[in-house]
């Protein structure tokens, strides 16, 4: 019985090790390897359990193995999406013109089928000259 347990704790130790080298540092809470393998060596039971309780706190999910590329992902709802959203407000903007009566306020022209390269459109209001 006093071996089984040993080469349980044995086995304990060199998955977490194993499991401490080929993680991240998102996964390791910002500490480099080679703290956490000196706490799992120095103290097996407690540093392996540490390690095993913070690798697997809910809420952080681990990312992809090494060497596998993530692809950015196209938003999954229509307010999540900048495009969509330049669009809403330029269709917003000519319906004001239209039904006040008053001549362009923008400085974009809603006519213009292409959005801005990045960030949000530009506030009416705002009388700061753009280009």
């Amino acid at each position: 019985m006093r071996n089984l347990l040993a080469l349980v704790v044995v086995g304990l130790i060199v998955y977490t090790v194993i499991d401490v080298v080929r993680s991240d540092e998102r996964e390791r809470l910002g500490l480099h390897k080679v703290l956490w393998v000196a706490f799992i060596v120095l103290l097996p039971v407690i540093g392996s359990v540490t390690w095993l309780l913070v690798r697997r706190t809910p809420g952080r999910r681990p990312g992809p193995g090494p060497g596998i590329r993530t692809v950015p992902q196209a938003p999954l709802a229509p307010d999540d999406d900048p495009e969509f959203l330049w669009r809403l407000e330029q269709e917003r903007r000519r319906r004001e013109r239209e039904a006040g009566g008053a001549g362009p306020t923008s400085r974009t022209d809603p006519s213009d089928p292409t959005p801005p390269a990045a960030g949000p459109p530009a506030d009416p209001a705002d009388p700061t000259p753009t280009s």
